[in-house]
């Protein structure tokens, strides 16, 4: 096994010293193994900071959060009607639905 350079052979790591480990490690393209052996590293200790300081899972992955987003404003489309009726829809239905709407509503007398 190689001999670990300074930086990795200190028992108290500061956070800093986390942050920058796993900067070297996103940055060398090596497995957590192979970096960890290589820097005279416990791949737990790999896992666990990545885990505490950036929120990865053990297998290196980043947690995916969900965000609902929504529109500022309501977006509408009119439409006009042979029969005159203005018909107002979001700009997102689907064009079937709109068709099978604007076909109905064609069909019934006017209110």
């Amino acid at each position: 096994m190689p001999r670990p350079s300074k930086l990795y052979r200190r028992r108290r790591w500061t956070t800093a010293d986390a942050h920058a480990a796993l900067s070297a490690l996103d940055g060398s393209g090596l497995s957590v193994a192979a970096f960890a052996a290589r820097k005279g590293l416990h791949p737990q200790r790999l896992h666990r900071w990545r885990r505490q300081l950036i929120g990865g899972s053990s297998s290196g992955e980043r947690r995916m959060a969900f965000v609902e987003l929504r529109p500022r404003g309501t977006e509408h489309v009119e439409v006009v009607l042979r029969s005159g009726r203005l018909l107002r829809v979001s700009e997102t239905i689907e064009s079937s639905a709109l068709e099978r709407l604007v076909l109905v509503l064609e069909k019934s007398e006017p209110c």
